[in-house]
């Protein structure tokens, strides 16, 4: 049987977690034997998409800001119609260079819907290849609720006219798409659960931190990185802090703080190792994003969560709210955020029980290499 091709499309907007989540996908596929080109649309991070894939990098954008209400280049500049044109023919030409038995798009239709200029383009074409290769969506296991009429109409219409494939990256015993998509029941294209695709367990921290406060990419967790060092200074036990910034934060906003820190608190703008962190902390502070919570349920620490919730967001405070009423997480508002409310909320959690047990399945990457491989052989047979 010849090695079979995968081209996966991910477009990061604000934070990291789409492309490190489409990155360990794309690992797990090229383990799996897989050819994988993967697209990226966002900014540059350095380690990702990861080795052993083809990658193709289109011109980056990114978000105007945090409600998302348009998009701009890496300079803060909207971008303009030939600008989309130059991404889309690129986009399109990668695809014909792939020559993909299988194309996964991360987030569409259910997301990223501002990237419609150039993924419709794309979509139209793989209708039009022969023979056409099978098209799935990679979803996050808690999706973002959409208050405009028409909208969820809109999905899975574009679902049910073009998809063969809808991949939920969650474990069902958490959380079903149905949770926070009131027209799942109307989804005709097969609906297959992975697990939550977290990173593969880390090794023993080099370095042992109290408390770990991380704010992924940075470019949303401004509130919580002014509140954590101004309680670092106010606080009388002889903590060790630890505080992650993002590589998204600005060069003159990090060097302020680095230079303003208290001796009780190290700051770093990235940890490649940030994942063995988590497994000798005493507890973790960070938002609720997918991928932080992943690393957070492989280390098994105590976690304290102050989910992004700007601009409408209602994911992270599901997913936070959700892990609280499993006893794996404790919440603090952003309205609750200040110096004075996160000190006590770490007070509070680091006198508090240790996480409850869990048999959440982390494995996802793994297993969703497994059913594109099986679902794409069952599909050529009928095609």
């Amino acid at each position: 049987m010849n090695q079979l091709r995968a081209f996966l499309y991910v477009q990061h907007l604000l934070g990291i977690g789409h492309l490190a989540r489409a990155s360990r996908i794309a690992a797990a596929l090229v383990d799996d034997g897989f050819d994988v080109t993967v697209v990226t649309g966002g900014a540059p991070i350095a380690g990702f998409p990861g080795p052993g894939v083809e990658s193709v990098t289109l011109p980056p954008v990114t978000s105007g800001d945090e409600a998302f209400s348009g998009l701009v280049d890496l300079q803060g500049e909207p971008i303009d119609d030939d600008f989309k044109k130059r991404r889309s023919e690129m986009l399109l030409q990668a695809f014909r260079d792939c020559g993909p038995d299988i194309v996964i798009i991360e987030a569409f239709p259910f997301g990223r819907r501002q990237m419609r200029f150039e993924l419709l383009p794309l979509i139209e074409a793989i209708d039009a290849t022969s023979p056409r290769p099978l098209l799935a969506t990679s979803v996050r296991d808690i999706l973002q609720e959409r208050v405009k009429p028409g909208r969820n109409e809109e999905m899975v219409d574009l679902v049910n006219r073009h998809f063969d494939l809808v991949l939920v990256h969650g474990d069902p015993a958490f959380a079903t798409i149905d949770k926070t998509f009131p027209l799942a029941g109307a989804i005709r294209a097969e609906v297959s659960y992975t697990g939550l695709v977290a990173a593969p367990p880390a090794p023993a921290a080099s370095e042992r931190f109290d408390v770990v406060v991380s704010v992924g990419g940075g470019a949303a967790g401004k509130s919580l990185v002014r509140s954590t060092i101004a309680a670092a200074q106010n606080a009388k036990s002889a903590l060790k802090w630890c505080l992650i910034t993002g590589p998204n934060l600005p060069k003159d906003e990090f060097d302020a703080i680095a230079r303003d820190a208290t001796p009780g608190l190290s700051v770093f703008r990235f940890r490649e190792d940030f994942a063995s962190l988590l497994t000798g902390a005493r507890l973790s502070v960070s938002q609720a994003g997918y991928n932080t919570v992943c690393d957070v349920l492989r280390a098994g620490c105590r976690s304290l969560l102050v989910p992004f919730a700007a601009g409408g967001e209602t994911e992270q405070t599901r997913r936070a709210q959700m892990l609280e009423e499993l006893d794996l997480a404790t919440v603090l508002t952003e309205q609750e955020l200040t110096p004075e409310g996160l000190a006590q909320a770490i007070k509070q959690a680091l006198a508090g029980p240790p996480p409850a047990a869990h048999r959440l399945d982390l494995e996802g990457a793994r297993r969703a290499a497994q059913i594109l491989r099986e679902r794409y052989r069952t599909w050529s047979l009928k095609s």
